[in-house]
C-alpha cells in the first residue's frame, strides 16, 4: 500500500511539474518575451467602448469604431514586440502607460500610432502621438508588419519593420499603466503581442 502510495504521488508531482514546465513555455519564450494575446480569447484584457472585436486563428481583430482592449495588468518599463495587418482605412494604435482604464486617449497614454491617412502626417504610422514625429511615413497599409517597441523611463524607441522610426522619444507624464489596443476604423489584426519586462 505504501508503496502504491509512493509511486502515485511521484506520477503526480511528475504532470504538475511538467504541466507547469509547459505553461511557462506558452507564456514565455527563450527571449524573456511574455505573449499577451493569445489569439484564441481575449484572457488577460477589458472591452471598453463600442469596438467590435473577433478572436480566433491566432488573431486579435477590431473592425469596428470606437473602442480598445485594455489589459488588466499595468506595465513600467518594457519592450513590446508586435505582428499587425492594417487596410488603407484603418485607424488604430498601441496605447502605451494608460492612466484611465475606462478612457484610453493619446492625452493620458502613449500611443505609438498605426494610422497611414492621419490628416497630421507628423504623427501618422510610426510616430508617438504629441511625442515623436516620423518622416518619412512608413505605409502598413494591406500587409503585416513588426512593431518593436521600448519604453525605459523617459525615453522611447519604436522599429517598425527593421526601420527605426522613433530613434528617442522623450516624455515624462505618464510612468506607469495598462497597454491597450485601439480600433478606431477601418480593419486592424494583431496576430502578435509580447511584452518584457525591463
Amino acid at each position: 500500500m505504501f508503496a502504491n502510495t509512493t509511486k502515485l504521488l511521484g506520477a503526480l508531482a511528475f504532470c504538475t511539474l511538467t504541466g507547469f514546465s509547459s505553461i511557462t513555455l506558452a507564456q514565455t519564450d527563450k527571449d524573456g518575451f511574455i505573449n499577451l494575446i493569445d489569439g484564441q480569447s481575449l484572457n488577460g484584457w477589458s472591452i471598453i467602448g463600442n469596438g467590435s472585436w473577433v478572436v480566433g486563428n491566432g488573431i486579435v481583430e477590431g473592425n469596428k469604431a470606437m473602442g480598445f482592449l485594455v489589459s488588466d495588468q499595468s506595465y513600467k518599463n518594457f519592450v513590446i514586440r508586435a505582428e499587425f495587418w492594417a487596410n488603407e482605412d484603418a485607424n488604430s494604435g498601441i496605447f502605451l502607460r494608460c492612466q484611465d482604464r475606462t478612457k484610453v486617449t493619446s492625452d493620458n497614454a502613449y500611443e505609438v500610432n498605426i494610422f497611414d491617412k492621419r490628416p497630421d502626417q507628423n504623427y501618422a504610422t510610426g510616430a508617438i502621438v504629441d511625442v515623436a514625429k516620423v518622416n518619412p511615413v512608413p505605409k502598413a497599409a494591406g500587409k503585416w508588419n513588426t512593431f518593436e517597441i521600448t519604453a525605459n523611463g523617459s525615453h522611447f524607441k519604436v522599429v517598425m519593420n527593421g526601420v527605426v522610426t522613433v530613434a528617442d522619444g522623450q516624455d515624462s507624464k505618464f510612468t506607469e499603466g495598462p497597454i491597450a489596443l485601439q480600433s478606431a476604423g477601418g480593419i486592424v489584426k494583431f496576430r502578435k503581442l509580447q511584452i518584457k519586462p525591463l
